[in-house]
C-alpha cells in the first residue's frame, strides 16, 4: 500500500504525468470512446470534461480518444508539418487501440507509441498520436504504424478526415490530411510537444515520480 498519494484531483492536461518513459510510452487521459455519439472536451480552466458538440455524421470514433498531459502544439509541433502556420495550441491528441470494449471516459491509459496521423485543420498543425494499450496483449507485435492492419489504419484516418464535415449540405470541411508517419516520427512529435510545453508553461514544474 503507497503512503504517497495526491490529496486533491489533479488537473488533467497539467497535474496528470507524461509517463517516466515518454515519449516512447505516454499516459493517456481518455476524452472520448468508441461508443460516444458526443464529442467531449476538457475544459482547460477547471479540468472537467465538457460536453462540446453532437458528433456532426453518423460515424463514431474508431479508438479511445483523448490527449497527452504536459504537452502543447505551438511552433515546435508546427515545424514539423509542411504548410502549417502554427500549431493548434492544445495539448496533443492521442488515439489508443484496445482489442477489449472500454466504454467510459475519464480514464487514464498507458499507451505505447506506434505512429500518427498527420492533420491540418485551417492551416493548424493537428496531429493524432496512434498508440496501443500497453497491457493489451493483443497488441504486442505492433511496435510501428506499418504494423497495424491497413484497415485499421484507414478507419482512424477516414474518421478524422470527415468529422468536421459539413453534413448540412455545403461540403466544408476544414481538415486535410497530410499523411501517416511511424513510431520514429510519432516520437519526434511528442518531443516537440513536450517541449513547447516546457516553453508556454513553465511554471507547473514536475512532481516527484513524473
Amino acid at each position: 500500500m503507497t503512503k504517497s498519494f495526491d490529496r486533491f484531483r489533479a488537473h488533467p492536461w497539467h497535474g496528470l504525468p507524461v509517463g517516466d518513459d515518454a515519449p516512447a510510452i505516454v499516459e493517456a487521459y481518455i476524452e472520448i470512446t468508441p461508443f460516444d455519439a458526443v464529442k467531449y472536451e476538457i475544459d482547460k480552466q477547471t479540468g472537467y470534461l465538457r460536453v462540446d458538440r453532437p458528433q456532426g455524421s453518423s460515424a463514431l470514433p474508431p479508438t479511445l480518444y483523448g490527449f497527452i498531459p504536459r504537452t502543447y502544439c505551438a511552433d515546435r509541433v508546427a515545424a514539423l508539418t509542411p504548410r502549417a502556420d502554427v500549431g493548434d495550441l492544445d495539448p496533443l491528441d492521442i488515439c489508443v487501440l484496445s482489442q477489449q470494449r472500454i466504454d467510459r471516459a475519464e480514464i487514464v491509459a498507458s499507451a505505447r507509441v506506434v505512429g500518427g496521423i498527420r492533420l491540418l485543420d485551417d492551416g493548424e498543425a493537428d496531429d493524432k498520436i496512434v498508440a496501443c494499450l500497453t497491457s493489451d496483449t493483443v497488441f504486442d507485435f505492433a511496435k510501428d504504424l506499418r504494423h497495424l492492419p491497413a484497415a485499421v489504419i484507414n478507419r482512424i484516418v477516414h474518421y478524422f478526415a470527415t468529422y468536421k464535415m459539413d453534413v448540412a449540405g455545403t461540403g466544408e470541411n476544414s481538415i486535410e490530411v497530410v499523411g501517416t508517419y511511424g513510431a520514429d516520427e510519432a516520437r519526434a512529435v511528442i518531443q516537440a510537444s513536450m517541449d513547447d510545453y516546457a516553453e508556454h508553461f513553465p511554471s507547473t514544474g514536475r512532481r516527484a515520480g513524473d
